[in-house]
């Protein structure tokens, strides 16, 4: 169970701390856990809104592992992706939390898409990351089901379970010292004389350094000190489970060319329930994750672009996430915002924006490479 050491926040109280981190998904779990392991001399704080952490983004989504090969090769998606994948693996090796390495298939149906896992595969190389092709025969034994004219197999692709991951790091971050609020959401955001004064309901925080680890509203969070620098558009993504479907690995239709998306691909979880998704679905609000009975029409088409299944394949609805996205629709590729403020007139601001897919998977890099920011301005 989480501990909140600011549960006797009172009316009108002024909070001093050294570092507040906003926000309580899996990125801001694992900056603030990076905080206090790496600075025990200062303070930190996590401030979250809801009852419990990672009740968005952060939950609802694949569960996936990825390998780091979709993205340009000089992007933050791509180094912090590739990077935080080896320090995930490890954690959760050491901390015995539960995770299959059970790979990913990239399945090409036309020459176009063939070329496509042809420059993917040299670009892996390039990187240093593991795949190859499987030939057809072998495909057909395996999953007979698959249908594919080329498949790319990605061997360090797998699956955790976010909750326990975040329940880790929320536990390890507290048990170096750091507090946590949480049903306590940040209502105003002011900086004078050098600190920052954020208000809530119960407090007046006062901090030297603030992190918008703030997920769907870190552009509402942005706006309090930099009205209109960001704006984050949200594109909802259904799931649907299938009972009695049986795979043993994820498989991956070809992406989206802008990266929207990476394809309704088939996911499995740690008790082996097979999901399809999520389509991308651009919506008005962040806060809408109705999932409708049937799917969307274009939903089992995509499936059935790589999986030999009628349409009376059995789909039923399991939940929604909504994906906090810099780029809009048609939009081309946006990169992880990282960024420190200090430019703008706001030194130990630093703003977490668009950390949307492979967010989970680059969790522990982000917050090394934030760490590196403070320490790189504190030396400038």
């Amino acid at each position: 169970m989480l501990r909140s050491g600011c549960r006797a926040f009172t009316t009108n109280a002024v909070i001093e701390i050294d570092n507040v981190v906003i926000g309580a998904g899996v990125i801001g779990l694992a900056l603030a856990r990076k905080l206090a392991t790496a600075r025990p001399d200062e303070s930190t704080l996590l401030l979250e809104k809801h009852l419990r952490p990672g009740e968005e983004t952060s939950s609802r989504n694949s569960q996936v592992i990825h390998a780091g090969i979709y993205y340009p090769e000089d992007s933050l998606k791509t180094k912090l992706c590739i990077k935080g994948k080896l320090a995930l693996y490890d954690l959760l090796d050491k901390a015995g939390l539960p995770y299959r390495n059970i790979g990913k298939w990239v399945v090409a149906q036309d020459a176009d898409q063939q070329h496509y896992l042809e420059t993917l595969h040299a670009k892996a190389q390039r990187l240093g990351v593991p795949t190859h092709f499987l030939d057809h025969p072998t495909h057909q034994t395996i999953e007979p089901l698959v249908k594919a004219r080329a498949i790319l197999v990605s061997p360090t692709t797998g699956i955790v379970d976010v909750h326990r991951y975040m329940d880790y790091l929320a536990q390890d971050y507290q048990d170096h010292g750091g507090i946590v609020a949480l049903s306590t959401p940040v209502q105003g955001l002011r900086f004078a004389d050098g600190l920052y004064q954020l208000r809530t309901p119960e407090a007046t925080v006062v901090a030297r350094r603030v992190f918008n680890c703030a997920g769907l509203y870190a552009d509402q969070v942005a706006d309090w000190l930099l009205p209109g620098k960001y704006r984050l558009h949200y594109a909802r993504g259904h799931y649907y489970t299938s009972p009695g479907l049986r795979m043993d690995r994820l498989i991956y239709p070809c992406p989206e060319k802008n990266l929207a998306g990476l394809g309704t691909h088939l996911t499995i979880d740690l008790a082996g329930q097979v999901r399809f998704g999520p389509d991308v679905q651009y919506i008005d609000s962040p806060t809408d994750y109705h999932v409708p009975e049937h799917p969307p029409d274009q939903f089992l088409p995509a499936i059935q672009s790589y999986l030999q299944v009628d349409d009376a394949l059995r789909l039923l609805p399991d939940y929604a996430g909504i994906r906090p996205k810099l780029a809009g629709p048609g939009e081309p590729f946006r990169d992880f915002l990282i960024h420190h403020e200090a430019p703008d007139g706001f030194p130990g601001l630093y703003t977490l924006m668009g950390i949307e897919s492979p967010g989970l998977t680059s969790s522990l890099a982000i917050a090394d490479h934030v760490h590196d920011l403070i320490q790189s301005s504190s030396t400038s």
